[in-house]
């Protein structure tokens, strides 16, 4: 179906250089006739209350997430941190909820589900840290929002988001427990550290704006007009 539907386009909206690079190379699409247009964010309520020291994971709970290998770093971290995983269950999930049951920090971890966008509000403005270690992303929409509820991002240096985070996340190797444990702990200890992801994050979830995606995407279609 997406061979089919990429040869009877006469252009092509890709999310992210990465996902048109994917296009390109197993769908057979010419560079030509591919468009990059980011998606936008829009920054959540302000948070009133104290932050808690929380770690908060946003996505469904399936093996490309990478969460069993986030759950397995999280337990070198100091027992006061909670890891909070909100998402619906997905492809991999009774593997992933198996590995959080017999985990040794299993008493820190909580699973809440699908939450509501109000819920999902609410924990961006009360976790302290993001980490969002995926596999493979065509975008990352949940690091943007982070950044755009002032909250520190650590997430992997590959798929498209590095490119979306530009430098203003931690960047680490998400098949290497060890990387991702020792980047968790340095979050989680260095202030300085979070407060400087923090103001960067602010400014580069700044440039993604859903204004900017619809003239972007305006302009394709003016293109071909």
């Amino acid at each position: 179906q997406a061979r089919r539907a990429a040869a009877e386009s006469d252009l092509i909206i890709a999310v992210s250089e990465f996902t048109a690079g994917q296009v390109e190379q197993l769908l057979g699409v010419a560079r030509s006739r591919l468009r990059v247009v980011p998606h936008g964010v829009r920054a959540p309520p302000a948070s009133l209350g104290p932050r808690e020291k929380v770690i908060l994971h946003v996505g469904a709970i399936q093996a490309r997430k990478n969460i069993a290998r986030l759950v397995r770093a999280f337990e070198s971290v100091q027992p006061d941190w909670k890891l909070v995983l909100a998402g619906s269950s997905g492809f991999g999930a009774d593997q992933i909820l198996s590995a959080i049951e017999t985990s040794p920090a299993r008493g820190r971890i909580s699973v809440p589900g699908y939450v509501s966008a109000e819920a999902l509000a609410a924990w961006y403005g009360r976790a302290m840290i993001l980490a969002f270690p995926s596999l493979d992303e065509g975008f990352g929409i949940p690091i943007l929002e982070a950044m755009a509820a002032g909250l520190p991002v650590l997430t992997s240096n590959r798929s498209a988001l590095e490119e979306v985070a530009g430098d203003a996340a931690l960047l680490v190797n998400p098949e290497s427990v060890e990387e991702l444990a020792e980047a968790l702990r340095r979050m989680t200890i260095d202030e300085q550290l979070r407060e400087e992801l923090r103001q960067k994050g602010f400014a580069r979830a700044a440039e993604f704006t859903w204004p900017s995606a619809v003239e972007k995407t305006w302009k394709v279609y003016r293109e071909l007009m």
